[in-house]
């Protein structure tokens, strides 16, 4: 392994790697945000070709939009979502989510525009991760996911945090601090969500192709 500074460092050593195509512009496997909170949710404690079976249910029952999620009869819901495992607490919160997003935002729209972490923490079963991945993939806001994979892989480089906040703190400040040569990497305008949101997925996708690196 190279020796690692900063979280720019990590970011220029993974670019190099060509871990995944252009396929999906945010790396998360959908290009559509109402998926994409579906799926923060769905893939708590199990793959995500699980919750690809789930959303596959989803769209057969034409659950596209916060109403409908909101509307459905709760035993669709549960035989729906049953792929993804933890099937009956999955579906309540789903619902109830949708039911308080209509209900403070009107609008899936106005949601990802306006919501915050402190909005999202304060739902039933969503943590850290889960509420930044929403802010992230979803809203297209500018936060950084930390995972176990990060935390795996920085452990490789002699790096160990106390919390999820300093680990995202590191990852967030190489990258802030060097943004203009970041910018500088690609052939095409990128916004810092988007840096984020690749850079997480890179260390994902790596971490699976080398799981004992």
């Amino acid at each position: 392994m190279i020796n690692i500074d900063s979280s720019y460092d990590l970011l220029c050593f993974l670019k190099e790697q060509n871990l995944f195509d252009e396929k999906y512009e945010y790396w998360w496997p959908s290009n559509n945000s109402f998926e994409i909170l579906l799926g923060a949710i769905l893939t708590q404690n199990t793959k995500w070709t699980n919750v690809e079976k789930s959303l596959e249910n989803l769209r057969k029952l034409n659950i596209n939009t916060l109403k409908k999620l909101s509307n459905i009869n709760i035993e669709d819901l549960i035989l729906a979502i049953t792929p993804s495992g933890f099937k009956n607490q999955k579906a309540i919160r789903l619902n109830i989510l949708a039911k308080n997003i209509i209900s403070d935002f009107d609008t899936f729209d106005n949601f990802c525009s306006n919501v915050d972490r402190t909005w999202l923490l304060k739902q039933k079963g969503i943590g850290l991760e889960t509420a930044d991945a929403i802010l992230c993939y979803s809203c297209k806001q500018d936060y950084f996911v930390v995972d176990s994979y990060t935390q795996r892989l920085l452990k490789r480089f002699g790096y160990e945090f106390d919390s999820y906040e300093e680990l995202q703190e590191w990852c967030e400040y190489g990258i802030n601090q060097n943004y203009d040569k970041i910018l500088s990497l690609y052939d095409y305008e990128i916004t810092l969500n988007k840096i984020y949101a690749r850079f997480h997925g890179k260390i994902i996708e790596f971490m699976k192709r080398n799981p004992k690196t």
